[in-house]
């Protein structure tokens, strides 16, 4: 078992006789399946491999999906497969459970893919019925191997033959495996190696494994034209989302409980319009807005405040959008509220002007981050004393910094931090290159209980969230027909209420 044991409850239980069990084999149509057609992305997952494959010359290579993770007793979470192995795969949303992908090297130095997955049991036996994680009696229908090597271009064998295919390799010591998609699989992988007599220590072994890793996250830092185009997917399916919201603010007020109400008329939209949310939803009225990571979403929405929404629709093929706006509850911002947000709005806008190639990652923080300590200062936030200068010394300084506690940018693709694994000189310090997705985010935060801010401030936060592409004379704002300046976001609001209304 690689996903996660569910405890049996001992009351329940399923006639075992043999004619039941005759009973339940007969009387089921013949199968009318048509081959699976080959997948739009199966010639790029191939590009892919072919890629990691050169990397590792002559080296066996691991990449589970993972498995299923138990919510409570005998139900489990939704799966949602590892990302290097979607990614290397072809497989997206509807990726099985406990599936594992396999880099078999091959004589000519390059590799063999072979995709092993648990396939549905045939009708004559009792896990169709009697199984209520993999039958398809209570799972619905699941693909065949036939199904699987039509639509990815690769082979495919039953899980059950992963462990003896490994042990039997030529050199079953040269292994590497992605440690962190699937600690069953991992210590299979270090059983095999064991046995296989390696003359790797336990350290150098997971050197290896992660030096994996990092390269299978590495290589989705540039995006081909396809990947752009799933990234405009998944961005447009999120505007919807965001002018859902919008129409539905009048009910979150009246209903009471607005979190949850915004959050879930979101979340209504990401089932609708892909596969579902790309992580969890931050909708944050009032001073919630000041926690950083509020996904808790219990709180109430009510007029005058500000409500600072950070969510994402993933699609089918698990690319994510990753946009925040702050909207004015009642439709227009405070002056209070307009003068926060326009600073956060001119951050913003710096550090978009820094997006181009040849500047580094960390220049989008620096750009940003020099506009929000200038109007810190200006609006005398900051120690007595305490030049502009000064607070952006990076070792001595920081004042600033406790009403922005957070960087400015991330990578976006398939995961919402994508390419995480990277070491810091190539992340932080990496150059930027054209193909590149990332998001510009910068925000001020002024807690309620905060008595360094102005009175007036305090229960006041924006973040103000896009998602970029690098090009090659500076960058694209993918997001840019989501309204972000103050007063086109009235005017959004104004227009969607109004329609709204229409309705």
């Amino acid at each position: 078992m690689i996903s996660e044991n569910q405890p049996k409850a001992g009351h329940r239980d399923i006639p075992a006789g043999t004619e039941f069990r005759a009973f339940m084999a007969s009387g089921w149509a013949a199968a009318d399946r048509a081959p699976t057609p080959r997948a739009e992305v199966a010639d790029r997952a191939a590009h892919r491999r072919e890629a990691v494959s050169r990397r590792f010359p002559g080296e066996r290579l691991v990449i589970p999906g993972g498995g299923l993770k138990v919510r409570s007793n005998d139900t489990d979470h939704a799966f949602r497969p590892h990302t290097a192995f979607a990614h290397l795969s072809g497989l997206g949303s509807h990726a099985e459970p406990d599936s594992v992908l396999v880099l078999e090297p091959g004589s000519d130095g390059g590799h063999h893919a072979v995709l092993y997955f648990r396939p549905p049991a045939p009708r004559d036996a009792e896990e169709f019925y009697a199984d209520s994680r993999y039958g398809e009696f209570w799972v619905g229908y699941r693909p065949t191997i036939a199904d699987i090597e039509s639509e990815l271009g690769l082979t495919a064998r039953h899980i059950d033959s992963l462990a003896p295919d490994l042990v039997k390799a030529d050199d079953a010591s040269r292994l590497r495996v992605v440690r962190s998609a699937d600690p069953g699989i991992a210590e299979l992988v270090d059983t095999t190696r064991a046995g296989a007599g390696t003359s790797l220590t336990c350290e150098q072994q997971g050197e290896a494994d992660e030096e994996l890793a990092r390269e299978l996250s590495g290589m989705r830092l540039l995006k081909d034209a396809w990947e752009v185009g799933e990234m405009r997917k998944a961005i447009a399916a999120t505007h919807k989302g965001f002018d859902a919201i919008i129409a539905t603010l009048p009910e979150a007020v009246r209903k009471g409980r607005g979190e949850r109400w915004v959050e879930g008329v979101f979340g209504l939209y990401a089932r609708h319009e892909g596969n579902g949310i790309g992580y969890e939803s931050i909708c944050a009225a009032g001073d919630h807005a000041n926690t950083i990571h509020w996904t808790k979403n219990t709180g109430e929405v009510r007029e005058g405040d500000l409500i600072l929404v950070d969510a994402g629709i993933e699609i089918d093929s698990l690319f994510t959008a990753d946009i925040t706006r702050t909207l004015p509850v009642s439709g227009r911002f405070t002056d209070v509220q307009r003068k926060i947000y326009d600073a956060v709005h001119a951050a913003q806008q710096a550090g978009m002007e820094a997006v181009k190639p040849g500047n580094k990652f960390s220049d989008i923080h620096a750009a940003a981050n020099r506009v929000v300590a200038r109007y810190l200062h200006e609006w005398g936030l900051l120690p007595e004393g305490v030049t502009l200068d000064q607070t952006l010394d990076p070792e001595r300084g920081g004042w600033h910094r406790r009403w922005m506690v957070h960087g400015t940018s991330h990578h976006l693709g398939m995961d919402v931090h994508d390419c995480q694994l990277l070491l810091r000189e190539d992340y932080m310090d990496g150059e930027l290159k054209p193909g590149m997705v990332l998001t510009v985010e910068p925000g001020l935060y002024f807690k309620a209980d905060d008595l360094l801010a102005p009175e007036e401030f305090r229960g006041i936060g924006v973040r103000i969230e896009d998602d970029v592409l690098v090009t090659e004379d500076g960058y694209e704002n993918l997001s840019a027909a989501m309204p972000r300046g103050s007063r086109e976001v009235e005017a959004w609001i104004a227009r969607v209420s109004g329609h709204a209304e229409d309705r």
